[in-house]
């Protein structure tokens, strides 16, 4: 770092992506992305909104908005758009905690959250994972805290019911809790119907993974009036053109085309069930997942082991290197060859083994 760069970030750990990597074509399962392309119809949008790039685009996003509302049954001013659910993630942070009230989060999730609590300066607490992994929602009540919780869970893909969510917004009534649900769309509940029932509520999703739009960066929470007002008031104070017209534009074709969007997740969870057995037949433990990616530990060979084999072979999966988690990878859902030519190029590494 250079001389001049503020000591109130020297110790700052940042948040590490996936490999993006250009020095190869790979069979790429290890950020999550969709399989599938964008919907046609997100892109016939996308491309008359090009004709008016020279213009600001909407702060208030108000047709994007308005096509959102009706999709989810909300009102125009309980929904709030931004630049990827990382950036709506930011601002609850920056908006719903302080000194008096830190945020709790699992130790085990998306790696973002610690990252936004110490880039904000704000006190926080990392509660482990069972030993299978799951959350324990006795460990959420009456927090005195803003609680967090990506819904499935990721790395693990493990979900939460909407019963036991409910139950973690109840007992937290002072406090916001936050729901993650960038993964949801796969086989999860999602906590949306119950924004009405609690003002204490946050639920933020994002159009990368289930709407083919990583890209893009586009993402969204809903929540009480209120506090999609105070989330407002944080955009408005660091950038309020945050969305491209484009982006904002391929948002509403791709939640039109409903017909597309529930064909790819129908298609997606799937392929994870097949991947799932066929992993399993090769000996993996593979939790039960609700996301488009499975976490998958093989007795045999280490995480780390098995993720360089693989890259050597033209695979890409994630090793997360966190202690707890080292054997395990994260392997995202691709079509139904990839995960063909994965299984079948990881049998062949565990035969070398032998």
């Amino acid at each position: 770092m250079s001389r001049f760069f503020s000591e109130k970030y020297a110790y700052l750990d940042p948040y590490t992506p996936g490999e993006q990597p250009r020095d190869r074509r790979y069979i790429k399962l290890n950020t999550n992305e969709s399989p599938f392309p964008v919907s046609r119809m997100a892109l016939r949008e996308a491309a008359e909104a090009a004709e008016r790039l020279h213009l600001y685009s909407d702060p208030e996003c108000t047709e994007l908005v308005k096509t959102a509302a009706e999709v989810f049954g909300i009102e125009n001013n309980e929904i709030l758009f931004s630049n990827g659910s990382d950036e709506i993630l930011n601002f609850a942070f920056m908006a719903f905690c302080d000194d008096k009230h830190p945020a709790v989060f699992p130790n085990i999730t998306y790696g973002f959250y610690p990252v936004f609590a110490e880039i904000n300066n704000l006190p926080y607490v990392e509660i482990p994972l069972r030993e299978d992994l799951t959350i324990d929602i006795l460990d959420y009540f009456d927090t005195g805290k803003m609680v967090v919780l990506a819904n499935p869970n990721a790395p693990t893909g493990i979900a939460l019911s909407r019963s036991e969510i409910e139950q973690i917004v109840q007992s937290n009534p002072d406090n916001v809790v936050a729901i993650d649900e960038a993964y949801v769309d796969f086989g999860a509940e999602s906590c949306l119907p119950l924004i009405h029932k609690y003002d204490n509520l946050l639920v933020v999703q994002t159009f990368s993974k289930s709407r083919s739009m990583a890209g893009a960066r586009l993402g969204f929470a809903v929540g009480n009036a209120e506090l999609i007002r105070d989330l407002r008031n944080i955009k408005y104070s660091t950038n309020p053109y945050n969305i491209n017209s484009m982006t904002m534009a391929a948002g509403i074709g791709a939640l039109k085309d409903r017909e597309y969007f529930e064909k790819n997740c129908a298609a997606i969870a799937k392929t994870r069930e097949y991947a799932t057995a066929q992993l399993r037949a090769l000996g993996f433990t593979v939790p039960d997942s609700c996301a488009n990616f499975v976490f998958a530990r093989h007795p045999d060979i280490g995480g780390e082991e098995l993720y360089l084999k693989l890259k050597e072979r033209g695979i890409l999966i994630r090793h997360l290197s966190r202690p707890e988690i080292s054997e395990y990878n994260r392997i995202t859902i691709g079509k139904r060859e990839d995960m063909d030519k994965l299984v079948c190029t990881i049998r062949e590494i565990l035969e070398e083994k032998r």
